[in-house]
């Protein structure tokens, strides 16, 4: 990835309903959003100037936002075209899309109820998360001190920005120690997820996953299970316990951004990337590209 900081680049972001400057693209220190996480966003992938299930991000952009008390101030459809125009504008084809809402500066405390819903989308290019030779070898990834916090306690079904928190965290100290990316527990202490990407195990042909009730329901998630499923290939959502995963051969996480990565340990736990995993690595690259036009 480029080593420009992203408030230095060129280019142009829509911002409320207007194609602005990159670099004049602001908001005020004292935004809500920023000091209190009343943010929700998401992340996905164009192929070949197509972005792939862009409605499914739209419309959970809008229940992100829900979930979060508040009402994004365009429509579904809007945020399409505005997509749409984005990517055209940035003159990519391969790129990586971020529409993001907030909560503005009209009020500055907990309670903000009268503060204006702002929304901007940004593209840039980003190519594969892992590069080719990693994602051959697997990644490793380091076991996470915090958990997933219980639904009870968050809105765990909404992209919302203040959840990440613990991610970075528990990204940044794996990453001092050397590995990729850490796995997450539930609050009961059963695997949940990574930082930013759900997990996959296989054992004797049979893909297993956690239950997605208490984390976000990713879409390249729901894409993968589909793709094994024309297959033939069993999927079992369940809780997984952490000591099971001495059992499982193969293991890989999905993402819009690391779309689907095979994983090669975890912790003390170890994974031999194999033909399940790369026939799915190869059944959601082909997915994701754009479909040739009937003559």
């Amino acid at each position: 990835m480029s080593v420009i900081p992203f408030d230095q680049r060129e280019g142009t972001i829509w911002f409320d309903g207007a194609m602005v400057p990159w670099r004049e693209a602001k908001i005020h220190v004292l935004s809500h959003g920023l000091h209190y996480g009343s943010s929700v966003f998401e992340g996905e992938r164009a192929y070949g100037g197509r972005i792939f299930k862009s409605l499914e991000h739209t419309k959970r952009l809008h229940r992100s936002a829900e979930l979060l008390d508040f009402k994004i101030p365009f429509t579904v459809e809007e945020i399409e075209a505005a997509k749409e125009l984005v990517l055209k504008t940035s003159g990519l084809q391969d790129a990586y899309l971020r529409p993001v809402a907030w909560r503005g500066s009209e009020m500055m405390g907990v309670s903000a109820q009268g503060n204006t819903i702002h929304l901007a989308i940004a593209a840039w290019e980003w190519p594969s998360y892992f590069d080719a030779a990693t994602k051959m070898k697997g990644i490793r990834l380091d076991m996470a001190e915090y958990r997933r916090p219980d639904p009870a306690t968050a809105p765990c079904a909404s992209k919302a920005a203040g959840l990440y928190m613990i991610c970075t965290i528990s990204k940044h100290r794996a990453e001092n120690k050397g590995y990729a990316d850490a796995l997450m527990l539930d609050f009961e202490g059963n695997v949940a997820e990574c930082t930013g990407a759900n997990v996959f195990f296989i054992k004797d042909g049979v893909i297993h996953t956690p239950i997605a009730d208490r984390f976000l329901n990713g879409i390249t998630r729901q894409t993968v299970i589909e793709l094994a499923r024309r297959r033939g290939v069993e999927v079992v959502e369940r809780r997984i316990h952490p000591e099971e995963m001495t059992d499982f051969s193969e293991c890989f996480i999905t993402g819009s951004a690391a779309e689907v990565t095979p994983v090669s340990e975890i912790g003390p736990y170890r994974f031999t990337p194999a033909s399940l995993t790369k026939t799915l690595m190869d059944d959601y690259l082909a997915e994701v590209q754009p479909k040739a036009q009937a003559a």
